[in-house]
């Protein structure tokens, strides 16, 4: 007789991308005009959490913190480690001595011109100083010592590669869609990266010493800008497909002028009024490619647009750029494959005219 066993069936370990929010409770952060970096930085990282569940329902989202409370650096990489993230990331706002910087960077674990960035890791690792005896904690180690950076220049990072992957994707959205100033992908020591076990970035959204970021980063369309640009990094990097996907309303063009034709019976009239109205009052629905997002107009010949031939709609303030307007859902789908190698963030949207 044959003997047949039933085996439980294992499920894949979730995906879980780990939203860290810099600073919180007694550490401020950097210190603007009418604002605080750790007000900023929960906001983004409330929303990026929001969407991310939203629209990939598959992934588990875990904060560092949720609230405004002190989390300590070895703390939140140890959150990281014990939800085994699978990715992580550090949301920060930056801040300078001069009015006058500007724009968005990502940093990831490194040493290529450690000194070059030596003043925003001692900026951000100096955190560690508002703990009890964090010489201890942190193994002798201080934000404050050139020589203390020593130890990073000794390290093999195993997650370089899928970490410049992710930072290289957060700032192709926030300067190719966002028109953000570029600051590029950067290396530098930070701690909360150097003991988290994952790929993991530190992201600066902008300068709360500059007045007018720091106006931009508080206005409410702005972060919720901020939290898609990331979230769509997100999809890209680990390549999964939002399960909602954003409706664009159209004014619908003017009509054109009527011109003259064979007079018609009121019976036949009134059928075609009824039909006409009718006609109009149902929208159109096309299905489109949005392949950017700009502040200003493009001029046709843009380099943005790459040749392409688009059409736009002023939404909240920002031309939003799509192509290859169809009803056919399934043919604009194909129309993206091929336009993936030109704009490899591109996705599909639903347009109503």
């Amino acid at each position: 007789m044959a003997l047949m066993l039933s085996l439980p069936v294992m499920a894949d370990k979730a995906y879980t991308v780990v939203l860290d929010a810099g600073h919180g409770g007694k550490d401020p952060g950097a210190v603007g005009k009418f604002s605080k970096e750790k007000d900023l930085n929960l906001q983004l990282a409330l929303a990026v959490g929001k969407k991310i569940s939203e629209q990939y329902p598959d992934v588990k989202v875990v904060y560092t913190r949720s609230t405004d409370v002190f989390i300590p650096l070895q703390t939140r990489a140890d959150i990281a480690n014990k939800a085994n993230a699978d990715l992580f990331i550090s949301i920060h706002t930056n801040s300078a001595e001069s009015k006058s910087p500007r724009g968005v960077e990502t940093f990831i674990l490194g040493t290529d011109r450690m000194e070059a960035n030596l003043d925003v890791a001692m900026r951000e690792n100096a955190v560690m100083k508002l703990e009890a005896d964090y010489k201890t904690t942190y193994q002798g180690f201080d934000p404050n010592s050139i020589d203390s950076y020593i130890m990073f220049e000794l390290m093999q990072n195993s997650y370089m590669e899928q970490s410049l992957r992710f930072a290289e994707q957060v700032q192709q959205r926030f300067v190719g869609h966002l028109n953000r100033s570029d600051r590029g992908v950067r290396q530098a020591a930070f701690w909360v990266l150097l003991k988290t076990a994952c790929p993991s970035i530190l992201f600066e959204m902008g300068f709360i010493s500059n007045p007018e970021e720091e106006k931009f980063m508080n206005q409410p369309a702005s972060m919720a800008q901020m939290a898609n640009a990331l979230v769509n990094a997100f999809g890209a990097y680990t390549h999964r497909e939002a399960v909602k996907k954003e409706t664009l309303s159209v004014e619908p063009a003017e009509p054109e002028p009527s011109t003259p034709s064979t007079p018609s019976t009121p019976s036949e009239s009134s059928a075609s009024s009824e039909s006409s109205a009718a006609s109009s009052a149902t929208p159109k629905t096309l299905y489109a490619i949005q392949i950017c997002a700009s502040k200003t107009p493009l001029a046709p010949k843009d380099p943005k647009l790459k040749g392409q031939p688009c059409e736009y709609v002023l939404l909240n303030g920002w031309y939003k750029y799509y192509t290859a307007a169809d009803p056919d859902r399934a043919k604009v789908m194909e129309a993206r494959k091929n336009l993936l190698s030109l704009f490899p963030d591109c996705w599909v949207i639903k347009v109503d005219r």
